[in-house]
């Protein structure tokens, strides 16, 4: 329920947002430190990927989209794309989208970002089920966590018998959103397990470095979590507010 609807219930809300300010604030002091550290190999973010992708047997699609494919496996892009760290894998379009500082960027944070961006489009080649059911459940989410709230809230104020349809209704929508942020954590998180696995493995990181990448990945791993934990407390809120109707 949005913060503007005063009760009781939004105290529920206090410890998660907490949450979600403390990992906001982690998640780029970590990110500021690191991206000052260069690594040793003098390597940037795009570097990386290209050799991620092409040990993982996932091939580079050309600067046109088109890359063949082998064994079957269809190619995967990469692009550099504006913004700060806005850099994520689209799997519609098989598109590996890098930031500018994390595409040219020789930085330990950079090198960590990419890699784990990258483990997003290996997931996706291997058939990762946590994806597949995210992706699934993608187009629901983004209609429950939109219409949700403000059909609650009209909810409120109508009539007792169609306002409890309308705020079951809302409930049931934000349920699913939630279900897609819990999800999210388990994909969230093997990315980065991939990622650290393969800068080590492909010795791109030393073991200090790899230090560095770790903590940068962990620190936007708690930003998920923090979602996750606000999703459900939104929830919980929800359903405490139309059982008192």
């Amino acid at each position: 329920m949005p913060l503007f609807y005063l009760d009781s219930t939004i105290l529920l809300l206090i410890p998660a947002l907490l949450l979600a300010l403390w990992a906001q604030f982690k998640v780029k002091s970590t990110y500021a430190r690191f991206s000052k550290v260069g690594n040793r190999a003098g390597l940037t973010g795009a570097d990386v990927a290209q050799f991620i992708l092409r040990n993982a047997g996932v091939p580079l699609a050309d600067r046109l989209g088109y890359g063949g494919e082998r064994a079957g496996q269809p190619a995967c892009a990469l692009e550099v794309t504006g913004g700060h760290l806005t850099d994520h894998y689209d799997p519609r379009s098989r598109t590996l989208r890098l930031s500018q500082d994390v595409y040219y960027g020789q930085s330990v944070a950079a090198l960590g970002i990419a890699a784990h961006e990258v483990g997003h489009a290996i997931q996706h080649a291997r058939s990762y089920g946590p994806l597949l059911l995210r992706s699934v459940m993608y187009p629901i989410s983004s209609i429950g966590s939109t219409l949700a709230f403000p059909l609650f809230f009209i909810g409120i104020f109508m009539p007792v018998g169609l306002g409890q349809t309308m705020m079951h209704a809302a409930i049931a929508l934000f349920t699913v959103a939630v279900l897609f942020t819990l999800v999210t954590l388990p994909v969230e998180f093997n990315a980065s397990k991939r990622a650290l696995r393969a800068l080590s493995d492909g010795g791109y990181l030393a073991d200090d470095e790899l230090d560095g990448a770790r903590k940068v990945l962990n620190a936007a791993a708690m930003t998920y979590v923090a979602a996750a934990a606000m999703a459900i407390m939104q929830l919980v809120r929800m359903i405490l507010i139309a059982d008192r109707r």
